[in-house]
């Protein structure tokens, strides 16, 4: 079972933005790779403290990790921060140090650090059966790529490290401070041909097919990363990332609630008496249900493992069959007298039994 992201950090649940942050660089610092060179336990520590920050360090998702844990973010594609990598982990939270630490910045050996290209933002809509199988989807995305021909030079400013460095006087003392490099932007280049029709940096916008692998299970507001789909870094850096955000399309027949689907199934008053064998299309095949003679109206029938499946393969969930007895609006002079006539009789009067839950006992067992 993956580790809560506050135990990783070592912080309570109601620890301040500042805690937080001052918790993650002590982790960070501790295990940081020029620390513990070789050391592959201590990276997996590094990499673990660095995605526990990237979620409790943001208040969105921070909200949505304290209410529904790591399934708000895990996944197939890498929902929210899991399979962080060191180019993450070095281009978001470099400043995370001021300028300290270690190898002359956050970059790690002191050389120029490789700039992250931005995300680009995507919905993709879903039908409730493609949820339940899980689909491919290819999606055309516009996105900023390299132009052929560029060339760069190390920048004059930083010398190619990416960063200024500033010396302060305070009341401490002198504090050297590090910035990221206005003139390359941090990434320790700067420009020196620019093929025509590219912008400053020189890069062009061009239109990718893009493949996405959706696993069974999502939700509405669901996000999946594609890694390196974004927009492209200058002078070679690293792509950005494309988040594909889900919409859910409400379906005709079932209603999703989590896992489990809900269905009415409407039956006539002789279907209800007589009892009644009934099939129906499920988001996956047909399911046949028998009907004892004599079910009540608000019936619900629980067929399980019919529901989704969960996205985090923790089991599938149920179907809800909820009976309805439909009554016919006209009848005709036959039926009419066929139900004066039984009217009166003792088979047609209500005699509910304890079992037949009245409607606020089903309300009141909703919110026990």
């Amino acid at each position: 079972m993956k580790q809560d992201y506050y135990d990783i950090l070592g912080v309570s649940k109601g620890a301040s933005a500042s805690e937080i942050k001052k918790a993650y660089r002590k982790k960070a610092i501790e295990f940081h790779p020029d620390k513990n060179p070789g050391d592959s336990n201590a990276e997996s520590k590094f990499k673990d403290a660095a995605e526990a920050y990237e979620i409790l360090g943001d208040n969105d998702k921070k909200a949505k990790y304290d209410q529904y844990g790591h399934s708000a973010f895990d996944g197939s594609q890498g929902f929210g921060g899991g399979g962080m990598n060191m180019d993450d982990i070095f281009s978001q939270f470099g400043d995370i140090f001021g300028g300290g630490g270690f190898g002359g910045g956050f970059g790690g050996g002191g050389g120029q650090r490789r700039v992250k290209g931005s995300n680009l933002r995507i919905r993709v809509k879903l039908t409730l059966e493609e949820i339940a199988t899980g689909i491919e989807k290819k999606v055309k995305v516009k996105r900023k790529v390299q132009a052929k021909d560029v060339s760069y030079t190390t920048c004059g400013d930083c010398k190619g490290s990416g960063q200024t460095l500033r010396i302060t006087n305070t009341i401490l003392g002198r504090m050297q401070t590090a910035a990221t490099c206005p003139s390359c932007s941090g990434s320790g280049q700067t420009i020196s041909n620019r093929p025509k029709g590219s912008d400053a940096q020189g890069m062009i916008q061009e239109e990718e097919t893009v493949s996405i692998q959706i696993p069974a299970g999502v939700e509405d507001g669901m996000q999946l990363k594609v890694s390196g789909k974004g927009n492209a870094a200058p002078g070679n850096g690293v792509s950005g990332d494309l988040i594909v955000l889900i919409e859910e399309h409400v379906h005709e027949r079932f209603m999703r609630e989590g896992n489990h689907i809900h269905y009415d199934l409407y039956i006539s008053i002789s279907e209800a008496a007589l009892g009644v064998s009934k099939e129906f299309d499920l988001l996956e095949g047909k399911v046949r249900i028998k009907l004892e003679s004599g079910i009540q109206s608000g019936k619900t029938l629980r067929l399980r493992g019919k529901g989704l499946p969960d996205v985090n393969r923790y089991g599938q969930g149920d179907l809800l069959v909820h009976v309805n007895v439909w009554t016919p609006k006209t009848l005709n002079r036959e039926q009419k007298q066929f139900f004066q006539k039984m009217m009166e009789d003792e088979n047609f009067i209500p005699k509910p039994e304890k079992s037949d839950k009245s409607f606020f006992e089903k309300v009141k067992d909703m919110f026990a």
